[in-house]
């Protein structure tokens, strides 16, 4: 197994940078799954810049036929999937991220914050 970690500051460049670490990450992945790990990342960094004030630190770690990645920060409150109207913005990430991924969920950070977590088989993707 290979384990990679990445501390991002949270800003609005947050997102982005976990989808360049994803891809950076996985370059001999199937393209597909690189394509759905950097969408689901992004969206859970995007709750982090959108709801927390701490960095967000990125966790991925591989195998040769699946991914696990941790996105977590040491913000308070509970992870919440919400229902959004079709012209709603906002509110899709969790929904996405429960959607492609093959199993996730949320844990409690040791002191404090959380960390959501999905994972993804190659031959699923």
């Amino acid at each position: 197994m290979n384990t990679t970690h990445w501390r991002i500051r949270n800003t609005p460049a947050a997102p982005a940078l976990a989808r360049r670490y994803v891809g950076q990450t996985l370059t001999d992945a199937p393209r597909s799954v690189v394509d759905i790990v950097e969408l689901m990342v992004s969206e859970l960094a995007t709750n982090c810049v959108r709801y927390v004030e701490s960095d967000i630190t990125v966790t991925i770690e591989r195998t040769a036929d699946r991914v696990r990645v941790d996105v977590s920060d040491a913000g308070q409150g509970a992870i919440e999937m919400k229902d959004p109207d079709p012209a709603d913005p906002t509110g899709r990430g969790l929904r996405i991220v429960d959607r492609l991924s093959d199993s996730w969920g949320v844990e409690e950070a040791p002191g404090d914050g959380k960390s959501v977590w999905f994972t993804l088989d190659f031959a699923g993707a």
